[in-house]
């Protein structure tokens, strides 16, 4: 069966018209409250692709997101992020589905023009994480990011002046400055969770560089966040949080931990041992080598013998 392909909103009007809602007040930013929507689009297409940020506190219940192969249900609440270009689908078990609420912001990369968080709103890392690595809020922080939603509304809703832009843009990266706080806690907060992702990567890492090191080479993140489920910022973000090492960290690590290994314990050449461990020269190896261990493998291997 051919898979349809993602449904393109271009403009925040657009997202209007699909929802129900009236005409926006502002052509490149808008919020939304989702008590207020009165249809769900008939695109025909199974998933949708923004050309705006969106981010959402949506409380409903019946209500999943697909991910992968997996559903997501929200009917707790919780805060997620979509960046332009981001695929995600939605699905409603019209039995049990009930009343939407929360809130929804649309913001449209032209608004953020001329601004300092257009270039910094890239380094919000969650933009990337998948739906089921959404933002738990608590009922105080819910509050607070809603004290702010109501200060963008009301700007939204005012006569635009010289002052319009530079507010609204402010309350925005206060939303997101108070997000990254709140994922820091809930990284915190969710240590039996976390350590088990922490246990697995670990394994994953074991196995992979016993079975496929030689062969394919050091895995990139994309193959690692994939085999755990999680979406590499996700991971890069977790491992950092609870170990203070970023996942290139971590692989190198373990790489220089077999190098010494098989310096110190067995008689393979310098080459040999640069295949073992994925590199394509011994050249390359010697000076990973004595980048992260501060000598040559010769020398290392002089030292122990």
């Amino acid at each position: 069966m051919k898979r349809s392909l993602p449904f393109r909103v271009k403009t925040i009007e657009e997202y209007h018209r699909l929802f129900g809602h009236d005409r926006p007040l502002h052509p490149l930013i808008s919020v939304i409250d989702l008590s207020n929507v009165t249809q769900l689009p008939d695109t025909g297409a199974g998933s949708f692709v923004f050309d705006f940020y969106c981010i959402v506190l949506k409380k409903v219940a019946g209500l999943s997101y697909p991910y992968g192969q997996r559903d997501y249900d929200f009917s707790e609440g919780t805060l997620f992020f979509m960046a332009p270009g981001q695929v995600f689908g939605f699905r409603a078990d019209e039995k049990v589905a009930g009343p939407p609420m929360g809130w929804a912001i649309l913001i449209h990369p032209d608004f953020l023009w001329g601004s300092s968080l257009a270039k910094k709103i890239s380094a919000y890392d969650f933009f990337g994480y998948a739906v089921r690595e959404a933002l738990h809020l608590s009922t105080r922080e819910e509050q607070t990011l809603q004290q702010i939603i109501g200060i963008i509304n009301l700007e939204v809703e005012a006569a635009v002046d010289t002052f319009s832009q530079a507010i609204v843009v402010g309350q925005v990266e206060s939303l997101l400055s108070y997000a990254d706080r709140f994922y820091q806690r809930q990284f915190v907060t969710r240590k039996a969770a976390n350590h088990r992702i922490l246990e697995q990567f670990e394994a994953l890492l074991n196995t992979y560089f016993q079975k496929h090191l030689a062969t394919q080479g050091i895995p990139g993140i994309a193959y690692l966040s994939d085999a755990l489920h999680l979406s590499p910022n996700y991971l890069s973000r977790l491992l950092h949080t609870l170990t203070g090492r970023s996942t290139k960290d971590f692989l190198n690590e373990k790489i220089v931990e077999l190098a010494k290994e098989r310096l110190s314990l067995t008689n393979l050449s310098i080459s040999e041992i640069a295949y073992e461990l994925g590199f394509g020269h011994a050249q390359s190896f010697s000076k990973f080598f004595r980048d992260k261990a501060g000598q040559s493998p010769s020398a290392f291997k002089q030292s122990v013998n």
